[in-house]
């Protein structure tokens, strides 16, 4: 009797049409009960698990759009090109410029990262150092972690001009005031997008500094964000019916 064989075109199928899903949806889609026959099938397409969520949610490569940090969330769970929450630690620690103390990472990647710092740092690669009275995590490489040790001590000697640390500063007051009153202009979906916007322009933390500012939570200010990058926007939609300028009629000669 020939094994039964299923088809990893139905995994591609569900997930372009859902995103993500965790496991057992994705068991339900291929008609089996075997996890491990989900994984093969899924490393056939080349998958991505997400990082937050511990991990139990799934999507293809080809349906990811990551970001300029290598991260891309969809209702509010979240992917990294890295791989793992380990993983991506590791990487965003080595690659900034001036490192990242905890809560300054636990902004960029909206999930608890202790543990996973903690197990950098022991195995060593990564390194927990003070600078200027706080604890921050460093690349492990030696040229590497004296550069951002120097860059952490300028950033930190200018507290005034920072919001969530190394390359995030602050909105001034009067572009608060008139990005607030222009949100308010706008419908639910051009709220989303908007934000989005503003999140973009102000890169590491950007999603949870403007979802402070605007009273959102920060996975709405994220798929906003991810729908412009992904060009994921219905213009019909953000478009009110009648909206937009009016046309001009010419005038009839007599």
């Amino acid at each position: 009797m020939r094994p039964t064989s299923f088809d990893p075109q139905s995994l591609r199928t569900y997930l372009q049409r859902h995103t993500i899903a965790d496991l057992p949806a994705l068991k339900h889609a291929l008609g089996t009960s075997a996890d491990l026959t989900v994984f093969r099938k899924l490393r056939e397409l080349t998958y991505r698990s997400s990082y937050s969520h511990r991990g139990k949610y799934y999507t293809l490569e080809e349906i990811a759009r990551f970001d300029a940090m290598g991260l891309w969330s969809f209702r509010s769970v979240w992917f990294s090109k890295h791989g793992t929450l380990v993983r991506t630690c590791e990487a965003l620690v080595t690659e900034s410029e001036a490192g990242y103390a905890t809560d300054e990472l636990e902004n960029v990647l909206h999930v608890g990262v202790k543990d996973a710092l903690r197990k950098l740092a022991h195995e060593g690669r990564i390194f927990r150092e003070k600078v200027s009275g706080r604890f921050v995590h460093l690349a492990a490489g030696g040229l590497a972690r004296t550069q951002q040790r120097r860059a952490r001590q300028v950033w930190d000697a200018h507290p005034s001009d920072l919001s969530f640390g190394a390359g995030v500063r602050v909105v001034p007051d009067e572009l608060k005031a008139a990005i607030v009153l222009f949100f308010t202009l706008l419908d639910e979906s051009q709220r989303r997008l908007y934000a989005g916007l503003e999140s973009m322009k102000l890169g590491h933390g950007g999603d949870r500094r403007i979802a402070d500012l605007l009273g959102l939570d920060p996975g709405t200010v994220a798929r906003g964000r991810q729908q412009l990058l992904s060009k994921d926007v219905e213009v019909e939609r953000v478009r009110k019916k009648g909206a937009g300028r009016k046309p001009v009629e010419k005038k009839r000669r007599r």
